[in-house]
């Protein structure tokens, strides 16, 4: 009984904030003039946070709300057999195709957390979750055709990123698949899912119906970790001086991590990220900015909360630790070719 009043509140919780958010979104620059003309002072600096938290929510809730509704179809119409069947026993060829799949996959790193939870409570290996996870952000179409275009149509960029973060998702995925056994989800996130036999199949109408209501469970329930990691964000952009972080890069290696860094902390939609990577090519080196294009996309400070509401928190931290390595290996490997 206690527990189940513990999941009520925070469901309520979750469902108030997510409610208040979206009356900000909807009525966000008219609220806050009606406070300035009630003789409030609003510090400037509150009125930019207000700006750049919502505009992160704005960006992120589309492809959060496509992400919980294939969550849906995942939970409702694919069974433990088809996941089965579909998963190679080889782990290396698991590891591959999780990563060729997630590169076909146009979703952004935020609405792929909750597709990856769900397969990975179906039955899908860790490891090949990663993989899907880190691909899926960076080496969909949208995002190479994006990245073509903001560098003035040079194909060098967008094949250098999506060459490296396929490279960078096989390793992080394959030392996993090394490290980790069993499926790193929270207990709360380890879902009973749905059986669906072919004697007891229910009508196609009421099965749309529960993948609709798992949809609107998951939005919800992903949806405050993406309101506070949002926030942090939006935070950080309006309190955290840039230029200082800017001019701490004055080499190859330092300027790389300075860009992996700001791409953390800018958490950017890896579809339009390359068009802020653009401005910084009179600051830093092709390097440097291949390093922002691939680490972004893969981790950034609104899908790490995302990451800890649904695994555990030593997977996470080990994630976090291997792709920054491994990103930054990467591109130091790329600076000695070009």
């Amino acid at each position: 009984m206690i527990h189940w009043i513990r999941l009520t509140a925070i469901e309520i919780t979750g469902a108030v904030l997510l409610g208040c958010i979206l009356f900000l979104v909807f009525t966000g620059g008219d609220f806050m003039k009606v406070l300035d003309g009630a003789n409030f002072s609003i510090p400037s600096s509150l009125l930019s946070l207000n700006t750049i938290f919502l505009s992160i929510l704005i960006e992120a809730i589309p492809f959060v709300l496509i992400g919980v509704l294939i969550s849906g179809m995942i939970q409702v119409f694919v069974t433990e057999d088809h996941i089965r069947q579909w998963i190679p026993k080889n782990r290396f060829m698991a590891v591959l195709m999780s990563c060729v799949i997630g590169g076909l996959f146009p979703a952004c790193e935020c609405g792929i957390v909750p597709i990856v939870r769900r397969l990975v409570s179906k039955g899908v290996p860790v490891f090949a979750g990663v993989g899907f996870l880190l691909t899926g952000p960076i080496i969909n179409p949208i995002v190479i055709i994006s990245t073509y275009m903001a560098f003035g149509n040079d194909a060098k960029i967008a094949g250098l990123r999506m060459i490296l973060g396929f490279v960078v998702a096989m390793i992080v995925a394959l030392i996993i698949s090394i490290t980790f056994r069993g499926s790193q989800l929270k207990q709360g996130n380890m879902m009973i899912p749905i059986a669906l036999t072919n004697a007891s199949k229910p009508p196609v109408s009421k099965r749309i119906r529960q993948m609709l209501e798992h949809s609107i469970d998951e939005f919800f329930d992903m949806g405050k970790y993406l309101i506070l990691g949002a926030f942090f964000a939006a935070f950080v952009q309006t309190y955290v001086s840039m230029k200082s972080i800017v001019d701490i890069g004055d080499g190859v290696a330092s300027s790389s991590l300075v860009m992996m860094g700001i791409a953390y902390l800018l958490s950017l939609c890896s579809e339009a990220d390359a068009f802020i990577a653009a401005s910084f090519r009179n600051l830093f080196p092709v390097t440097s900015l291949l390093a922002f294009l691939v680490y972004g996309p893969m981790l950034d400070l609104k899908n790490t909360i995302m990451m800890l509401g649904v695994f555990r928190i030593r997977f996470v931290l080990v994630l976090i630790f291997l792709i920054t390595v491994v990103v930054f290996g990467s591109v130091m490997v790329v600076h000695t070719w070009i």
